[in-house]
């Protein structure tokens, strides 16, 4: 399996961790050689609920018995799309009361830019440094990393792009400005949380001048951060809201949310003016309503924000500088590259599951299930520091 592998499957880096799964339950990864690995990672935080949760489990099956794909997105009434966008938008401020279901959370951003734009009638879309929103080419033009942009350009034009919690860059929003779009909390550049209200005050600004905000919820939404919407943290509220990851249960779907007024400007002049076909799939909507609502009718969301204080308690070592984040969205930054690339892969051999973060290169990425334990995190920390204790 593994020859055909790197044969057969393209390839993101010329050297993936190629670990060959067998299945997954719980908080747990089990290999083909019967290694069970605890996963400190979720899927990229995409796996809320951890792994074969069995409402998410069940809700495929029940789907699977029904129907699967019958028409492309919007044209007919199906059951599990309209319960899931009802259910978000009862969790979300008014006016967002209308939900477009696509196939990604880069799906899902695009969608967003093509709404400001569509919607205002302007072009500029401004973005902030170290931003990751994804890789298809509207979201790569929002990054200002140019080393990865350089190979595929030219991208889209006009866009500007603002430090980050840098509260004098805000006057580059203007008259002009179709869109800020900001990341709740920085995720590829090390979790980086907003500061002194400044999510307010570019939400203050784009108001001023008439231009979009937009939020992107795709890692620290859905529970996560210990509110359903990581924006709820910090006293604002965007145009639009930006989901997806988590919000599948471990299967792929994005989401933008907006006013239904704002909403109805890509149904007309042009018609079709966002179009997908498996957007809104309802075996993908049904897994997605079914982790919503364990989410929102359980204790998880309060649980995170106990299990950010254990990991804390027990992640205290010499060679780590700081652990930033909320919630269960945490990056423990070590020393160095080299001491973190070291531990990721260590861990690994000792049965952890770890990850990178994208510009950030000391951290090592802390976003396991919302249903992990206590008693699974005390495992994981004491392997991190015994690995730690051993370089």
């Amino acid at each position: 399996m593994q020859d055909d592998f790197f044969k057969y499957q393209a390839q993101t880096t010329p050297h993936p961790l190629a670990m060959e799964i067998s299945h997954a339950e719980g908080s747990y990864i089990y290999d083909t050689n019967g290694k069970a690995y605890l996963d400190f990672v979720a899927g990229v935080s995409a796996c809320s609920l951890g792994h074969s949760h069995p409402e998410v489990v069940n809700a495929v099956k029940s789907q699977l018995d029904k129907y699967l794909h019958v028409m492309v997105y919007g044209e007919y009434i199906q059951q599990p799309a309209v319960e899931l966008s009802k259910l978000i938008a009862k969790h979300l401020p008014e006016p967002l009361e209308t939900t477009y279901l696509v196939n990604s959370g880069t799906e899902a951003i695009e969608g967003s830019l093509k709404l400001a734009r569509r919607f205002t009638g302007r072009s500029q879309i401004i973005a902030a440094k170290n931003a990751y929103h994804g890789n298809t080419m509207g979201s790569l033009s929002l990054m200002d990393y140019e080393e990865r942009k350089r190979p595929f350009l030219p991208l889209i034009p006009d866009i500007t792009h603002i430090e980050f919690n840098v509260e004098d860059d805000l006057t580059q929003i203007t008259e002009k400005t179709a869109a800020v779009i900001l990341e709740t909390i920085q995720g590829g550049a090390g979790f980086i949380e907003p500061k002194h209200n400044y999510l307010k005050k570019v939400q203050q600004r784009c108001n001023d001048v008439g231009a979009v905000f937009i939020l992107d919820e795709i890692q620290p939404g859905i529970g996560r951060t210990g509110k359903l919407f990581g924006f709820e943290n910090y006293n604002c509220q965007p145009d639009i809201v930006v989901t997806g990851k988590g919000l599948g249960g471990g299967l792929p779907i994005g989401a933008f949310s907006a006013s239904k007024e704002m909403m109805a400007s890509l149904s007309d002049n042009p018609k079709l003016g966002h179009i997908t076909t498996f957007g809104g799939n309802p075996v993908i909507a049904a897994a997605a309503l079914a982790t919503l609502k364990e989410i929102t009718e359980t204790n998880l969301m309060v649980e995170a924000l106990e299990k950010e204080q254990l990991i804390r308690k027990h992640l205290q070592h010499k060679h780590i500088k700081d652990i930033r984040g909320r919630g269960l969205m945490l990056a423990a930054i070590t020393d160095n590259a080299d001491l973190t690339n070291e531990v990721i892969l260590k861990c690994k051999d000792q049965g952890l599951v770890l990850f990178w973060l994208l510009f950030e290169p000391k951290a090592i990425r802390i976003t396991p299930p919302l249903t992990i334990s206590e008693d699974e995190i005390i495992k994981g920390c004491q392997i991190i520091t015994s690995v730690l204790d051993s370089i």
